[in-house]
């Protein structure tokens, strides 16, 4: 485990790895929690789903906006019971997962896939927010800006914040949510006084499409693929909580609250322009200067906050897997990692198929995490579990990773239409429990 030293500098940078938080400095109350996760959804990646349960899944917006929230929402209930070995123990979330997959499972295999989906989302969420810092800039102050140098520029100073930690975090939080607010409150505004291609408010909300079932739960389910794999990560916030309900019903409602109001403009973007970024659409359909600035600050907090928590997790999952890099050195590699992989535009281009080939090992993987803690282990975490970390592991969860095996075969057999995402997950948890009280002999 690394040290606990600190630096005696200005910027303050974070060096707890492995070991606990602490007490004395778990302080974060359930608002900031809410606050945080409320500022980390509203952002340019997270409206893609929204979206595409409009353009691909031919959905109303009514119906894509329930559909996707039912799936997230499902999966921020998972997220949120994960965060208590963080807030209990004051652990991060891959040091936690130990106890549920065992010591090489976790650092060898669930790991790798947190820190894969980190860097993917970490991506996708600057590739998209380039997009439309460059079409802002040009419109709000007539810059025309490179999309690459500015892709990469954005990603270094991502990076560089989630090196500082969880402080530069909460600290962003408190100047990013008023103006995300403001912008989500002046795209509103401009899609209620401008008809996009014939299609306003009224006619949108006028459109009853038949229900199709099948769309509906596809959609729900990509958008519990996508969020679900927060329950390996959602210990690394919680370490600093207050409690252990301070952490759940934080990160809860921030959590649902902030992708309610993605959802709705992801879908309205979609339903009046079959497109999926509603910063770039608003930003072309008004003169205000003032709306443009609005909708550029916005776009830009957004991508920035999502950033620092995708590089802030992804960094101790690297860490989980090579303890001897410590706090710092884990973060450093992954930002430059993170940095590089996001001057390929093509992640979000293809969003839907990496989206759903992550979930093919993240699906099966958060089932057996949440079973065996919620089921299992009754959501308990004690100190003595705690203490069996530091001395002595399994080393690997047979009986959930025989689970894993057989779900991960399922997602990738089971066709779109039937759900994969929802089905595994709850496939595999269903024949850990078996395995684990019934072995074969």
């Amino acid at each position: 485990m690394s040290s606990l030293s600190k630096t005696s500098s200005t910027i303050q940078i974070e060096r707890y790895g492995l070991e606990s938080v602490p007490e004395k400095l778990r302080t974060t109350r359930w608002y900031e929690y809410a606050m945080i996760q409320m500022t980390v959804s509203v952002n340019a990646g997270n409206f893609l789903v929204p979206a595409l349960a409009v353009i691909e899944g031919c959905l109303s917006f009514v119906w894509a906006v329930l559909a996707t929230l039912f799936g997230a929402s499902l999966a921020f209930l998972f997220v949120s019971y994960l965060s208590f070995p963080g807030a209990r123990g004051g652990i991060p979330s891959q040091y936690a997962v130990r106890a549920f997959v065992g010591l090489k499972g976790a650092q060898y295999f669930a790991s790798p896939v947190r820190t894969i989906t980190s860097l993917y989302w970490f991506s996708v969420q600057t590739i998209g927010g380039t997009y439309m810092v460059v079409e802002l800039m040009k419109r709000a102050f007539s810059i025309d800006l490179l999309f690459l140098p500015t892709s990469l520029f954005l990603a270094s100073v991502m990076a560089f914040l989630a090196l500082i930690g969880f402080n530069a975090v909460k600290k962003a939080t408190r100047y990013f949510l008023p103006l995300l607010f403001a912008g989500g409150v002046a795209m509103f505004f401009v899609y209620s006084q401008t008809p996009i291609n014939g299609n306003s408010y009224s006619t949108v909300l006028s459109v009853k499409h038949g229900l199709e079932l099948g769309s509906f739960f596809f959609f729900a389910s990509l958008a519990f693929v996508q969020y679900v794999s927060g329950v390996s990560s959602s210990s690394d916030m919680a370490r600093y909580a207050k409690s252990t309900q301070h952490a759940f019903w934080g990160i809860f409602s921030g959590n649902t609250i902030g992708f309610t109001l993605t959802a709705l403009l992801g879908a309205y973007t979609a339903s009046v322009a079959s497109t999926w970024n509603p910063f770039l659409i608003t930003s072309q359909q008004t003169q205000s200067p003032l709306l443009l600035i609005l909708i550029f600050a916005s776009a830009l907090c957004s991508m920035i906050m999502i950033n620092i928590s995708n590089a802030y997790t992804g960094g101790y999952s690297l860490l989980n897997t090579f303890p001897s890099l410590g706090r710092v050195k884990s973060a450093v590699l992954l930002g430059c990692a993170a940095v590089i992989l996001s001057g390929f535009p093509t992640f979000v281009n293809q969003a839907e198929s990496f989206i759903s080939l992550l979930g093919a090992f993240v699906i099966p993987l958060s089932a057996v995490i949440v079973t065996d803690f919620i089921i299992v282990k009754k959501g308990r975490f004690t100190s003595a579990m705690l203490q069996e970390l530091s001395e002595k592991a399994n080393l690997l969860n047979r009986p959930g990773f025989v689970a894993i095996l057989i779900g991960l075969i399922f997602y990738i057999i089971l066709p779109a239409s039937y759900s994969p995402g929802f089905l595994s997950f709850f496939l595999t948890g269903g024949c850990y429990l078996a395995f684990r009280y019934f072995p074969v002999r």
